[in-house]
C-alpha cells in the first residue's frame, strides 16, 4: 500500500528547483526571461562542418520553437563551425526538449554535414538518458548478484526469495512515502534523476545487511532447537542491535535534509525512511513472519537442523497445539 505513493513519481528538477530558497542566480534568470527570449542566457549549440554551416542555420530558420539564430562562429583552424540557436522556452523545459528534438531532425543529414546538437538543453537530455539506462542495467544486476550471495550464505534457495522481495518492497514503500512528503510537505516539483538508483543502492545493501545478520542468527538457533524454537529467540538476540544501528542510520541520512541542495535532501529523506521501515518493520516482523509461515522448507534444499533435532521438534507438535497423543 505504501508504495503505491510513488506511481505518479516524476523526475527532473529545473534549475529553478536545484536548491532550496531564492539565490540571486535564480532572480536573475527570472528578471532575465521576463524582458527577452526564455532561452537567451543558454541556447542551444549545433557543431557542423564549415561548409555545411550556412544550410545549417537555414534549416534551423523553419523550425518552430526557436527565437533566434545566431551567425555561425568557426573554429581556429576553420574545419568546424557552431551555430548558437536561442530556445523560446526555457533550456530547462519540456517545450526545450521538444525543439531539440526538432532541430536534430532539421539538421541531419544536411549536406552530409554529420552535425551534433549540444548545450544545457541537450545535456540535461542525455543526462535523464544515461540514468534511465543505468536503473535499467544496474538494478536487474544488484538483485541478480546479492541473490546470489544470499544462496551461498545461507546454503538455501528457498529463503533468499522472500528476503528479496522483502528489501524491493522497502524500497518502493519508501520511495512512496518520501514522494508524497516532496510533494505536499517540502513542495519539490519532481524527483532528482539521480534519487531513484542512488537510494536503491543504499537500501538494498543496508537491507540485504540486516537481512543476512537476522537470518544467520536465526540458522544458528535451528540448527540447535527446530525452526519455530529458532526463530523467535534469534529475534529476540538480534532485535536490539538491528533497531540501534537502523536508528543511528537513519538519523545519519536524514542530516542531508539540512543542505541546500535538493537532490542530497531528497536522497537523505528516502534513505532515512527505507531504513526505520526496514529496521522496524521488516527485520522485526515481516522476515520473522514470512520464516515461520514457510517452515522448515524455508532452508531448501540445505538442512539446518540436525536428525536430533527434528524428531524433537516433530515430538513437540504444532505451533500452538497440543503435543501427538496428549487427547489420548
Amino acid at each position: 500500500m505504501l508504495a503505491l505513493g510513488c506511481l505518479d513519481l516524476r523526475t527532473g528538477l529545473d534549475d529553478e528547483h536545484l536548491v532550496i530558497g531564492g539565490p540571486g542566480s535564480i532572480a536573475g534568470q527570472e528578471l532575465l526571461a521576463a524582458h527577452y527570449p526564455a532561452g537567451q542566457s543558454r541556447p542551444a549549440e549545433v557543431i557542423s562542418r564549415a561548409e555545411a554551416a550556412p544550410a545549417v542555420a537555414e534549416a534551423l530558420k523553419h523550425v518552430d520553437g526557436i527565437a533566434e539564430v545566431t551567425p555561425a562562429t568557426l573554429s581556429t583552424d576553420g574545419e568546424l563551425a557552431e551555430t548558437k540557436v536561442v530556445l523560446a522556452a526555457d533550456a530547462d523545459s519540456v517545450a526545450a526538449a521538444r525543439t531539440l528534438d526538432r532541430i536534430r531532425g532539421a539538421v541531419h543529414g544536411i549536406l552530409e554535414a554529420d552535425a551534433r546538437v549540444g548545450g544545457p538543453t541537450a545535456l540535461a537530455q542525455e543526462k535523464a538518458q544515461a540514468q534511465a539506462h543505468d536503473r535499467r542495467v544496474i538494478i536487474p544486476l544488484v538483485l541478480v548478484v546479492v541473490f546470489v550471495v544470499l544462496i551461498a550464505l545461507l546454503r538455501a534457495v528457498v529463503a533468499p526469495v522472500p528476503l528479496m522481495l522483502t528489501v524491493v518492497l522497502s524500497y518502493f514503500a519508501a520511495l512512496g512515502i518520501s514522494w508524497q512528503l516532496f510533494q505536499h510537505v517540502l513542495g519539490f516539483p519532481a524527483v532528482d534523476v539521480q534519487v531513484m538508483l542512488i537510494g536503491f543502492l543504499f537500501l538494498v545493501t543496508l537491507g540485504v545487511d540486516y537481512n543476512i545478520f537476522l537470518v544467520h542468527r536465526i540458522r544458528e538457533d535451528v540448527r540447535h532447537h527446530g525452526h519455530r524454537a529458532g526463530v523467535l529467540p534469534a529475534l529476540t538476540a538480534t532485535g536490539g542491535v538491528i533497531t540501534g544501528a537502523g536508528a543511528v542510520l537513519a538519523a545519519t541520512f536524514a542530516a542531508l535534509t539540512s543542505a541546500p541542495q535538493v537532490a542530497f535532501i531528497e536522497i537523505g529523506v528516502v534513505v532515512a525512511i527505507g531504513v526505520l521501515i526496514d529496521t522496524f518493520l521488516v527485520r522485526s516482523v515481516l522476515v520473522p513472519a514470512l520464516a515461520l509461515d514457510v517452515g522448515p522448507a524455508f532452508w531448501w534444499p540445505g538442512r539446518p537442523m540436525g536428525r536430533d533435532t527434528a524428531v524433537r521438534a516433530a515430538a513437540d507438535g504444532p505451533p500452538g497445539g497440543a503435543a501427538p497423543g496428549a487427547n489420548r
